[in-house]
């Protein structure tokens, strides 16, 4: 079984994110489960998602403690969340960053920062940047495809809300897989 945790800011779309990635790989042929955790329920609070991905049913129902892959969707949640935390020898971190990590970021994981929030608002025109850090989950990791991906956006948006939430997944896949 492999895990993903997201870290966002209520309101940025983590949610969204975590049941997008589990129907494209449910689509891709695995089992798949998606389910947050919140604290305060607000705008802007500090906000968990969870994906599970196996060959195998899966019955664990816990938060994911030792993740193999993080996404963090608001980088200033390094200095009030451990967002690395548990974080497994070998595994991903995507941040969505425009300044370089100097700090607060283990050595043995795999870092990968993008301007999630720039291809948003250029693609979007909204600093909404959960489809953007998909597409560079797909290009990171295998664990979805861009297929698969491109049908979970069809499926929950529709019309030009789901072409430009495409095209932003793919500008992050480009990027991602030009230095992967």
């Amino acid at each position: 079984m492999r895990e993903l945790r997201i870290h966002g800011r209520g309101g940025q779309g983590s949610v969204t994110a975590a049941e997008l990635i589990a129907v494209a790989a449910f689509e891709g042929g695995v089992y798949a489960q998606a389910f947050p955790a919140f604290g305060v329920e607000r705008r802007g609070a500090p906000v968990q998602a969870f994906v599970r991905f196996s060959d195998k049913k899966i019955r664990l129902r816990s938060q994911v403690y030792e993740p193999d892959y993080v996404i963090v969707q608001d980088s200033t949640l390094i200095g009030d969340v451990n967002v690395f935390s548990g974080m497994k020898p070998g595994a991903v971190a995507i941040v969505n960053t425009e300044r370089p990590l100097t700090r607060q970021v283990p050595s043995e994981i795999t870092l990968i920062t993008l301007d999630a929030t720039g291809i948003a608002l250029e693609v979007l025109g909204l600093p909404i940047t959960n489809t953007t850090l998909m597409g560079a989950f797909a290009a990171a990791t295998g664990e979805i495809t861009t297929s698969a991906l491109e049908d979970a956006i069809r499926a929950r948006f529709s019309g030009d809300l789901a072409t430009k939430n495409i095209e932003a997944a793919r500008r992050a896949e480009s990027l991602v897989k030009g230095v992967a």
